[in-house]
């Protein structure tokens, strides 16, 4: 029911986020307009196609990978290389809501098409992202809470009956036996009790990482439609060309990223594949919309500018929070981390090549 609850949250989130996209269609015009120089429609639905299927295939890829660590042992997240891999596709993901949405959103916010109260006099981009960061962090806490009380209530219960079991048989038995029963029972338990506490440090950090893996997901779905929808609605094949490769690479990375999270949280195979394609049709989605809604679709309307705008300063917050409190500070943090020197050096330069590397795209 848990499970189901969160995907139900996951697909609602993306529906709301499908339906305010139409709305761009249908908007004011404004008196900027983008260059026509540049515009090719033929060259640029053939870029399309190859965008759809290169950003499927990358993202599918990325998000694999880990999953197929459940067979392949040499490739489980597990391995202390994985925290290599994460740091490093978490230092993309920063560098995506740092570098690449959020001056996105402040462009849009603060652009002379909108008139100049509220947008030019409030920073709407930066509120944006904080309240999102704020209310991931709500989220984040409030979930793990929840399904962490579910969880130890039931242990202890079970807690409980183990104790109540024992006391049954130690009544039950002989003046001789009680006391051998009762020292072999008071063991048995205790040694019980020591495997409920150290099986309860295992079921909260799986805990930990399913939650992690679900707001993940939640922040990398409302970007990747926005920024697929953007391609989608290109007409320029000069500004489709360098997108398909950057959001290639992007999205095999934070593929991974996303996939290691998923592998450590343990689901079962049918959610494990429910959540990677949905984070793989996100894009190419995205894609499609844009063409669908090319011809009467102007960037510079104010409707195309205010929603676009605070979906993009949304999932900048979220990916920001996300990428410091969940990927790297959980890993940071990590005793195997801490207790290895090289390891720890290892991650770090992991993190800022992956920063680096997306700067560049």
């Amino acid at each position: 029911m848990a499970k189901l609850r969160c995907s139900s949250v996951t697909l609602l989130l993306l529906l709301v986020t499908l339906c305010l996209l139409p709305l761009l269609a249908h908007s004011s015009e404004c008196e900027c307009s983008e260059e026509d120089s540049d515009i090719d429609k033929t060259e640029a639905r053939k870029l399309h196609i190859v965008a759809i299927f290169a950003i499927l295939a990358a993202s599918t890829i990325g998000c694999s990978i880990p999953a197929l660590g459940r067979w392949i042992p040499a490739i489980s997240p597990d391995k202390d290389y994985y925290f290599l891999i994460k740091a490093f596709a978490a230092g993309i993901i920063l560098a995506t809501g740092f570098i690449h949405i959020l001056p996105d959103a402040i462009e849009k916010l603060t652009s002379p098409c909108l008139p100049e109260s509220p947008w030019q006099d409030f920073p709407f981009a930066g509120f944006g992202a904080m309240i999102a960061a704020i209310g991931t962090l709500m989220m984040d806490t409030i979930a793990t809470g929840y399904f962490s009380r579910r969880h130890f209530k039931k242990a202890a219960s079970s807690v409980n009956d183990l104790e109540a079991t024992v006391e049954a048989e130690r009544g039950h038995a002989d003046h001789v036996h009680v006391h051998t029963q009762a020292s072999h029972g008071h063991t048995h338990g205790a040694a019980m009790m020591v495997d409920a506490a150290t099986n309860g440090d295992r079921d909260s950090q799986l805990i930990r990482n399913r939650v992690i893996s679900k707001v993940l997901e939640l922040g990398i779905i409302v970007h990747s439609v926005i920024i697929g929808m953007s391609v989608g609605a290109s007409d320029t094949p000069s500004t489709i060309r360098p997108l398909i490769a950057a959001l290639t690479f992007h999205q095999f990375f934070e593929g991974l990223g996303l996939g290691s999270c998923i592998a450590q949280g343990k689901f079962r195979l049918k959610s494990v594949v429910i959540m990677s394609i949905f984070f793989s049709l996100t894009t190419p989605v995205g894609i499609v919309i844009g063409i669908g809604i090319a011809s009467n679709y102007n960037e510079n309307s104010h409707t195309a500018l205010i929603v676009e705008g605070l979906l993009d300063s949304v999932s900048a917050g979220i990916l920001i929070y996300m990428s410091l409190v969940d990927l790297l500070a959980e890993d940071f943090m990590n005793p195997r981390v801490q207790n290895r020197g090289m390891l720890q050096l290892l991650i770090n330069i992991f993190l800022l090549l992956g920063a680096g590397l997306s700067l560049c795209l």
